[in-house]
């Protein structure tokens, strides 16, 4: 897959990004799509979705903060930080109107970003993300997580297998980096830990509330938010559009990107 590669700086920090660039003519000329990983994840983990939506769609699949590419040790990761990025990258690359789609702790980057910038952001995709606060031990158990991968792994395909197998798996050890002495994570532990402190103290159905543009959520059976959690986001925008996956989990981007994709390009259709 071809990519223009890009880099963002603000406020002192280096924020990678791959755009595909417009679409071509035949394919139509919807608006530019920008994608936001989750936690310890890498913007690699979109392929799958960027090559069913860059024939009608410009796609930028950004690396944020502390992770691949990006810098890796800046010294604010706090939510506000990631807000203002996902800004800078969308002026920076002149992404007007862009629709916005997060997983996991990028789609809680993108709520943040369509609530506080709404004049930058047309639509916004959510998948398994939602403004609800975290386990108060949330980073307690990803620091137990991080510290748990027997590093280094003495191969990419030994590390997709430690890390769940199938697409999952392989999703995740897409992201690492090949060392003298093995492969290691595109990210350091305690940035990763560092990040999820705002969202163990307090919720954000403030700024969800908030949110004017037209909005998917996506989740997983078997993901991480509860279903009263999507009752309370229905009650206080009952104009979204929500969709649960069955036999899938937190990773579904991973595991069903055909039927991920064909949700968004449904979506972004009507929008």
């Amino acid at each position: 897959m071809s990519w223009a590669e890009h880099t963002v700086i603000r406020d002192g920090v280096r924020l990678s990004c791959r755009d595909t660039g417009e679409p071509d003519a035949a394919g139509g000329a919807g608006r530019p799509v920008v994608l936001l990983h989750g936690l310890a994840g890498h913007s690699g983990e979109w392929d799958a979705l960027v090559a069913r939506l860059r024939p009608r769609h410009r796609v930028v699949a950004v690396d944020q903060r502390g992770h691949g590419a990006s810098e890796r040790r800046p010294g604010d990761v706090s939510r506000a930080a990631h807000v203002a990025d996902t800004a800078a990258v969308l002026a920076a690359l002149d992404l007007r109107g862009a629709v916005l789609v997060g997983q996991s702790l990028g789609g809680h980057t993108a709520m943040l970003t369509a609530a506080a910038h709404p004049g930058q952001v047309h639509a916004l995709v959510l998948v398994e993300a939602g403004p609800a606060a975290a386990s108060p031990g949330v980073q307690a158990e990803i620091a137990g997580w991080l510290d748990s991968w027997p590093l280094p792994f003495p191969s990419r395909e030994a590390a997709a297998d430690f890390l769940g197998g199938g697409p999952v798996g392989a999703g995740w050890a897409a992201g690492l980096e090949r060392r003298a002495d093995g492969w290691w994570p595109g990210f350091d532990r305690d940035v990763m830990v560092d990040s999820l402190a705002e969202n163990a103290r307090r919720d954000f159905w403030t700024e969800w509330a908030a949110l004017t543009c037209p909005t998917l959520v996506v989740l997983g059976r078997r993901g991480i938010i509860p279903p009263a959690e999507l009752a309370e986001m229905l009650r206080l925008r009952p104009d979204t559009t929500a969709t649960t996956l069955r036999d899938t989990g937190h990773d579904l981007h991973l595991e069903h990107p055909d039927e991920l994709a064909r949700l968004v390009l449904d979506f972004l259709a009507t929008t």
